[in-house]
């Protein structure tokens, strides 16, 4: 039997497989990139260091992610009033409707996953998966649990 965190890395691993060959290849999308304009459009106004914690990803990750939807002109940057030294991100028209077409599809895929799950089942996973969550982001050194997969 697979210890537990190795089961959530693959399903993880398992459900974004597909993504590059149903969502990315057609919309020049990365799953990273993908990743950070979810955050974007649930809360727009982020900045990168902020983008990185919400989605888990290493900063050099987002970074490129970032630079790849600038380069796409789906995310634009914009200086924060309060502290110059920031920025702050956001989805242009482009992004915002990149994201919901791709929103549309991943609601699809998700549907499609979780079919056979009754909803009791679902709400516990998602109550459990939030506990998690809360428990690495508490955890003095977060990262360590990578080095165990």
């Amino acid at each position: 039997m697979d210890p537990l965190f190795f089961k959530l890395v693959r399903v993880v691993n398992l459900t974004a497989r597909p993504f590059h060959e149903r969502v990315g290849r057609e919309h020049q999308l990365t799953l990273n990139e993908w990743r950070a304009m979810a955050v974007l459009a649930a809360q727009p106004g982020l900045s990168a260091t902020l983008v990185a914690d919400l989605t888990g990803l290493d900063k050099m990750a987002v970074s490129r992610a970032l630079a790849g939807l600038k380069r796409h002109q789906r995310v634009q940057r914009r200086s924060d009033p309060t502290d110059q030294r920031c920025s702050r991100l956001y989805l242009t028209a482009a992004g915002k409707a990149l994201h919901a077409t791709v929103g549309a599809l991943g609601r699809q895929r998700e549907a499609e996953l979780f079919a056979g799950v009754d909803a009791g089942e679902l709400a516990r996973l998602s109550d459990t998966l939030d506990t998690l969550i809360r428990a690495v982001e508490r955890a003095p050194d977060s990262g360590a649990a990578d080095q165990t997969v």
